[in-house]
């Protein structure tokens, strides 16, 4: 059950894949022309926050989880392994039709965009992002559609949410074994909580995005952000993002895996 949504995700991109796989070196230049490495990078960022998942802060554990989490989301490691899931996965026409569009004036500035927004606080992100879209909503801004469709096309399937719940049962169960919180979880119990939520949590995830892509494409205009969005609506590109989606989600959940099993090294700084 637990990894049936990552492997699930996994079996409909090896279905989609044609015969025509793309190559090493091309992979590596897809990687870069798309930002999609420093997508895969931006991991370790997101690591800071596992402990939230525990109902604690990462600093309650000192300097042991610091060094932790660099011994298990080494940057040059995770984007090692995004080339081997891409080149497995990937076929040529694929890539050449993500890489032509990404490779583009707009498309390069849509990506130095996106990574900066990747090395900005979530927390902040979010703040300024919102006051972006209130401040759009009142002007009748066309942009918050363009927002809209965009998050939809770049996963149609909502297998995002699924993927991540599926990593936050499996490291909440975990920690609970290791004893870092003394609640013993009943898997069960925590699938029910979750799929309660569900629609509340899709509700919060769309806001979020639209917040994140008015924070993110602030210097673009109504016409190039239209553009952008009927290029993620396309069918190749879909198809694009559905690999890049697998292999972001398997590479984030193999870590929270690798870091879940020393967990109980794990105590609070005071204990230490």
């Amino acid at each position: 059950m637990l990894k049936s949504v990552i492997s699930f995700a996994f079996a409909t991109v090896v279905a989609a894949s044609s015969a025509l796989a793309a190559n090493r070196e091309d992979v590596k230049s897809f990687l870069e022309t798309t930002g999609f490495d420093v997508a895969i990078e931006s991991i370790a960022v997101g690591a800071g926050g596992a402990p939230s998942m525990l109902g604690l802060e990462g600093n309650e554990f000192g300097k042991v989880w610091t060094e932790l989490t660099e011994q298990t989301f080494v940057p040059a490691d995770m984007v090692d392994q995004a080339l081997d899931l891409l080149e497995e996965r990937l076929d040529q026409d694929l890539l050449v039709h993500a890489s032509d569009f990404y490779g583009s004036d707009l498309g390069q500035r849509l990506v130095h965009a996106e990574n900066l927004s990747h090395l900005d606080d979530d927390d902040l992100k979010q703040i300024a992002g919102r006051q972006i879209v209130a401040g759009m909503v009142e002007a009748g801004d066309p942009k918050i559609e363009y927002f809209q469709r965009m998050h939809v096309a770049i996963d149609p399937e909502g297998l995002g949410l699924k993927a991540v719940q599926v990593i936050q049962v499996r490291f909440l169960l975990a920690a609970s074994r290791a004893g870092v919180i003394r609640q013993d979880l009943d898997e069960e119990m925590l699938w029910a909580q979750i799929e309660e939520n569900e629609a509340s949590t899709r509700r919060a995830i769309l806001e979020s995005s639209i917040a994140g892509g008015a924070y993110t494409y602030q210097g673009f205009t109504a016409d190039e952000l239209e553009a952008y969005t009927l290029a993620l609506e396309d069918e190749r590109m879909q198809k694009v993002y559905q690999i890049m989606n697998a292999v972001h989600y398997q590479i984030m959940s193999d870590r929270m895996d690798a870091l879940a099993l020393h967990l109980d090294k794990l105590m609070p700084s005071e204990e230490l």
